[in-house]
């Protein structure tokens, strides 16, 4: 069964699901519908909240407070070509890409863009790396905001620690932990796996702060 005869009328825009990733916790309530690498996800309901995990990747989160509609995308890469923020993709593996997949399925559920609300989190170099894909994440999505003229309400990017991250769509609240050392390398695992699956395929170009 799809996310889409799960949530509806939710917005789903992932690519079909089993079902699996959506689920009912008790503690807090409310159907989790959990967010992969490359994934995205638009929601209008009172009782979604949308959750990933973040080591390098980056997550941003946005919804209109008039229209009580909001989402969330996880990407693991800047963009797909080089200086061009629509730089064509097939995957929000990339942050231009998704970030431009997310913004438009909120104005075509009915948000208006001049009403977003943008936060955004991650961007962690949480091993040792040249590359630091992580900072080079964190700077993307803020050259990105700054270049589409769309203000960043809150950020919190960089560190050392993976983050989890849930996101309640209708109300705009964001709970971010920082999760421990033994936690990073199941995450950096996990978005390696992620980023060597997705090389083998042919593509185009309120907040409440916890510490660990």
């Amino acid at each position: 069964m799809s996310l889409a005869a799960l949530a509806a009328p939710a917005v789903s825009v992932p690519p079909a699901t089993d079902g699996k990733k959506r689920f009912f916790d008790s503690s807090l309530g409310a159907w989790v519908v959990k967010l992969l690498p490359g994934e995205f996800y638009v929601s209008r309901q009172n009782d979604e909240v949308v959750a990933t995990i973040l080591g390098s990747c980056v997550a941003a989160c946005i919804r209109d407070p008039l229209r009580g509609i909001g989402g969330m995308n996880h990407f693991m890469l800047p963009q797909g070509q080089a200086h061009h923020w629509n730089g064509e993709s097939e995957s929000a593996r990339f942050g231009n890409f998704a970030m431009e997949k997310l913004i438009n399925e909120l104005l075509k559920a009915g948000c208006l863009r001049e009403n977003l609300e943008i936060k955004v989190f991650g961007g962690g170099n949480v091993i040792r790396s040249s590359t630091a894909v992580g900072t080079r994440n964190s700077e993307f999505i803020l050259r990105y905001l700054n270049a589409e003229g769309l203000p960043c309400a809150v950020h919190d990017l960089g560190g050392q620690f993976p983050r989890r991250i849930h996101f309640y769509p209708t109300s705009g609240r964001v709970v971010r932990r920082f999760l421990n050392n033994t936690s990073a390398g199941a995450v950096m695992s996990e978005e390696t796996a992620y980023a060597r699956q997705l090389s083998a395929q042919q593509t185009g170009g309120d907040i409440e702060l916890f510490d660990r």
